[in-house]
């Protein structure tokens, strides 16, 4: 799990690798992560929207941007956090993700971005 705290918003982050999902045969790795987004800030933020950097290790990119997470804009109030599981695909068995959320300081109106730190997907069998 890697974790990192930008704007008073933490955000950690645990990858799994899907292989029910996935078909190595045709270059299709599918993984799974969980995001954890806690307000330490002493003010309610509301998240708008994501931007997703997915590097591939053939040397593709893309970047994904869209309103909310998985069809939500979650209000998370002071120590409150807010969870969610999403997926990847990936043409090679390891990638890695980085973003930022855009996101809204509920008492000024005020749009901040909160980090998302780097993380790995990566295929169990290419650790061995």
């Amino acid at each position: 799990m890697v974790s990192k705290i930008s704007e008073g918003v933490k955000i950690s982050v645990e990858t799994f690798y899907q292989q029910d999902y996935s078909n190595p045969i045709q270059s299709e790795y599918m993984f799974a992560y969980r995001i954890t987004i806690e307000n330490h800030n002493d003010f309610p933020v509301k998240l708008h929207s994501r931007h997703w950097y997915i590097f591939d290790s053939d040397g593709s990119y893309r970047e994904v941007e869209g309103e909310g997470v998985v069809g939500m804009q979650p209000t998370i109030e002071p120590g409150d956090e807010y969870q969610y599981v999403s997926g990847c695909n990936l043409h090679t068995e390891m990638g890695r993700m980085h973003g930022a959320y855009q996101m809204e300081n509920l008492h000024n109106k005020q749009l901040f971005e909160a980090n998302i730190p780097a993380f790995e997907m990566i295929t169990p069998f290419k650790y061995n």
